[in-house]
Order: structure tokens, then sequence, then C-alpha cells
């Protein structure tokens, strides 16, 4: 692991995003609340905040950080019929939280795709990327 015990504690920020695309009536299914497997939303938060508290056992060299808030937003883009996720997660320590953020995001994505196999094999998960950072040496990022 890198050596982060000479840096300044700052309040640190990461968002992070991505989607599953699907067939329509899969969409339907998420929106009616008519998974077999129950609100498959709600399981998904629950799974993206807890794989942002599980990133560092889950990627190698990746320091464990005590997070102070992680929200989960879902937003319905019924015209690409597809799932979009964007995760923010927070900390005051010494190094950045981009990738609790991002793991939050595929795990949920993940989920998703697992509450609704039975009815659509052919979903896509598509764009997990950064979204924004801040805190830090590094500074601010925002992707274009």
């Amino acid at each position: 692991m890198v050596d982060v015990g000479d840096k300044a504690v700052s309040r640190r920020r990461a968002r992070a995003g991505g989607r599953i695309a699907m067939q329509p009536a899969t969409l339907a299914l998420i929106r009616g609340g008519n998974s077999k497997k129950g609100d498959v939303l709600g399981v998904a938060r629950i799974a993206a905040i807890q794989a942002a508290k599980r990133a560092s056992e889950l990627i190698p060299l990746c320091h464990p950080l005590p997070l102070t808030r992680v929200s989960v937003e879902f937003i319905i883009d019924a015209h690409a019929s597809a799932v979009e996720i964007e995760v923010t997660a927070e900390t005051h320590d010494r190094t950045g939280v981009e990738m609790e953020a991002m793991t939050a995001a595929v795990v949920g994505l993940l989920t998703i795709y697992d509450m609704c196999k039975a009815a659509d094999r052919a979903m896509r998960i598509e764009h997990v990327r950064l979204l924004e950072k801040s805190g830090g040496k590094s500074g601010h990022f925002i992707a274009d």
C-alpha cells in the first residue's frame, strides 16, 4: 500500500456513476415493483452501500476508510430503457474515496442484473466512471 501517513487529514468526497440498459419489459418490472426477487432498487441501494464499506476487502492495496456518508440515487431513463446509478462517498481521512464510490456503483448495478436476470439476460452494464472528486492534494476533478 502507498504510505499516506504524512498526508493531512481532509474532507474527501467522490461521486461515481454508471447505468444498466435492458429491455423495456424488464424496466417495467423494476418500476412496477413486480420482480420475483422483490424491491430491485431498494436491494441494490443496500448492496451499493455495503460495497462501499467493503472496497478495501475487494481491491488489493486499497486503504480501509471510515466512511462518513454514502448516498445512492437511481434515475430511470425510460427513453433508453435503462437505470442509472449515482453514488456519493465521503470521509475525513488521508486518502480519497474514489474506489469506494466506484465499487458501490458497480455492485449496485450488478445487483440489479442479478435480481432481473431471469427476465433479461441481455442487460448491459455501461459507462461506470468517476464523475467527481474533491479534497486532498490533487484538488477537484469533474469528468467531462
